[in-house]
């Protein structure tokens, strides 16, 4: 019976390792391959750790990691040991009720920490960037050093700083030479905690971080919009510096203990001089993130411009460009809305429709984009925004049906929308997983306007859905469904145009169509806010980006639709020639813009999307 359980115990561990540790083996796997592809190994390489190196906004981002992950730790660390010696101290009642207290922001969900730190900052005026970034991580990283030292002191003999001060030794001394010593396997374990946590932060520091400021994983998770193998090379270098944070942390009181005296003073001043550097470092950084009098924030998607357009533009303008970046227009509006101020903004157009209602926006003065004169004319005076005022148009497209042409045959495309629920594809269909464009592919289907707000219209397309998901299983995917369908993983897949562009050109065994049935036609455009602070230079960034050579570098970094028409006609006759999802569908009278969606009804969709997915 206990061979039975050993095996048994065995096979569990093994099995638990294996479940921990090898997408992380996969991780460091694929940062040595030689190809884009994230699933298939093709040959070893350093290219994605060299082209790491000639990163500026990754070197930005590790300085920024280090040297805020360092000062949180010390300070917190210190603060953590100071209350936790203190709370011992305390009567019973204080005790309990400080530590519940503690143990608050522990067992508090991330984001509602995130956010009440966001409206924190925002109330009492500070400017979002380092420092703030610097205090929220001090902020949720000393409950977690209290924790790790009071059990410790509590097992202390009270007694003994008194006896230390009997004995003639200060307080200070005491608590130096006598506490700290006896409660240093608590401090090492807080330390390890405040510093892991600090580095690898993501959701705290996204909401209080601003001006540019971004450390390793808001960087991490702005590359994720797109195939971008440099994630695998900076994911495994922040392996490898936690895991030598942990075996060094584990090992460091030992080797104190073993080099005694001077040795020990030495390390103590190595270290203390890393902190200083890491402080100077970091006075330097909220230095820099102050600003000067020429500074142009602009907000945009992740990996949605050519980013060394923004170095050409701050040398030709004598400027600094702060680039920040949203994973979806909601996200952009909370940050918005939460006082967070930016001077140009690149939002899709049922949000540009929203911000012109709220009074966000300012109008464009033309006279000052003299570029204006190469957009498209499809591009221009659309519903979201008639006249062009507040907004200029950047890219464009469709959402639409990527599929395999040595799999879905053509008589099957007849079907439109319905080909989502034909039955020789179950198992084989990437659905967005997106409440909004599924609901729209539904509506489409059926007949109806995308836009609708009657109810037995929505609860149609509820069903519609309902019946695609249990006759097809589809996989609901976000922007990992590139790399999936470059590798040729299902046949069919919904997905942007711009994104099909890209697809396609990696996998010509895939094309793009969009049903007759119509569907959604999208505009992400470049608008101003109404607390712009460079309004001159916000439009000067604008009539730049619609220079022909500007916007026809963008697009062939990003692959989606240029709003320029030089952009536009290179494209099609030259990168993307014979790609379809380049050139939008305009011709066809079914197609519509997203509107605004009033809150009911877009909880609505949400309800019904949480229904589908759940069951």
């Amino acid at each position: 019976m206990k061979r039975k359980n050993g095996i048994f115990s065995r096979f569990y561990i093994a099995l638990c390792l294996i479940f921990f540790y090898l997408p992380i083996l996969v991780t460091m796997i694929f940062s040595f391959n030689s190809s884009k592809s994230l699933t298939k190994f093709t040959g070893f390489s350093l290219r994605w750790y060299g082209e790491l190196l000639h990163n500026g906004e990754v070197i930005k981002a590790v300085y920024v990691s280090l040297t805020i992950a360092i000062l949180a730790t010390v300070i917190s660390t210190v603060l953590g040991t100071i209350t936790a010696i203190g709370l011992s101290k305390s009567r019973k009642v204080v005790k309990e009720l400080l530590l519940n207290i503690n143990n608050l922001p522990i067992l508090n969900p991330d984001i509602v920490t995130a956010i009440g730190l966001m409206l924190l900052f925002s109330s009492l005026g500070f400017r979002k960037g380092y420092l703030t970034m610097l205090l929220a991580h001090i902020a949720f990283c000393t409950p977690y050093v209290i924790t790790s030292v009071y059990p410790k002191v509590r097992s202390l003999d009270p007694n003994l700083a008194n006896a230390a001060m009997d004995l003639g030794a200060t307080p200070a001394q005491a608590l130096i030479k006598v506490i700290v010593p006896m409660i240093k396997d608590g401090i090492f374990a807080g330390v390890l905690l405040a510093f892991t946590m600090s580095f690898d932060d993501f959701v705290i520091s996204y909401f209080v971080s601003g001006n540019g400021v971004k450390n390793i994983s808001i960087v991490v998770y702005n590359m994720t919009k797109r195939i971008n193998p440099t994630i695998n090379a900076l994911s495994a270098i922040v392996i490898a510096v936690i895991a030598v944070v942990l075996i060094g942390g584990r090992h460091i009181p030992k080797l104190l203990e073993k080099f005694q005296g001077k040795r020990s003073r030495k390390v103590v001043r190595l270290v203390t001089v890393l902190v200083a550097l890491a402080l100077f470092a970091g006075l330097v950084r909220m230095g820099q993130t102050a600003g000067g009098t020429h500074v142009l924030k602009v907000y945009n998607a992740g990996e949605y411009m050519d980013l060394e357009l923004l170095q050409e533009f701050e040398k030709e303008y004598n400027c600094t460009v702060v680039y920040e970046t949203f994973e979806s227009n909601e996200m952009m509006y909370t940050k918005l809305s939460g006082g967070e101020s930016y001077d140009v903004l690149i939002p899709s157009d049922y949000m540009i429709e929203r911000l012109i209602k709220e009074e966000y926006l300012q109008y464009l003065d033309w006279d000052l984009i003299p570029n204006g004169k190469n957009l498209l004319t499809e591009v221009k005076n659309r519903s979201y925004d008639p006249g062009n005022r507040y907004s200029c148009p950047y890219f464009w497209g469709t959402v639409g049906i990527l599929y395999n042409k040595n799999v879905v045959s053509k008589e099957d495309l007849q079907e439109g929308w319905e080909l989502l629920r034909n039955p020789k594809y179950k198992g084989n269909l990437y659905m967005y997983d997106s409440e909004r464009d599924s609901f729209m592919i539904a509506l489409k289907a059926l007949g109806y306007s995308m836009n609708t707000t009657e109810d037995a219209q929505i609860q149609e397309a509820f069903q519609w859905l309902i019946d695609q998901r249990n006759t097809m299983e589809p996989i609901y995917a976000g922007d990992d469904v590139i790399d999936n369908m470059i590798s040729g993983n299902k046949a069919l897949a919904v997905v942007y145009s711009g994104d099909a562009s890209y697809i396609i050109s990696e996998n010509p065994e895939l094309d793009y169509f969009t049903p007759d049935q119509g569907t959604n036609l999208w505009y992400d455009a470049m608008v101003i806010t109404k607390d712009c602070n460079e309004v001159e230079l916000a439009h000067q960034f604008i009539n730049f980006m619609l220079d022909d050579e500007s916007a026809l570098s963008n697009t062939e970094e990003v692959g989606y639709t240029s709003s320029v028409k030089s952009a536009y006609d290179e494209m099609i006759q030259g990168t993307y020639e014979g790609i379809s999802s380049y050139i939008p569908d305009i011709d066809n009278l079914d197609n519509e813009i997203f509107r605004y969606q009033k809150p009911k009804i877009k909880q609505k969709y949400a309800e019904l999307w949480t229904k589908i997915k759940a069951e």
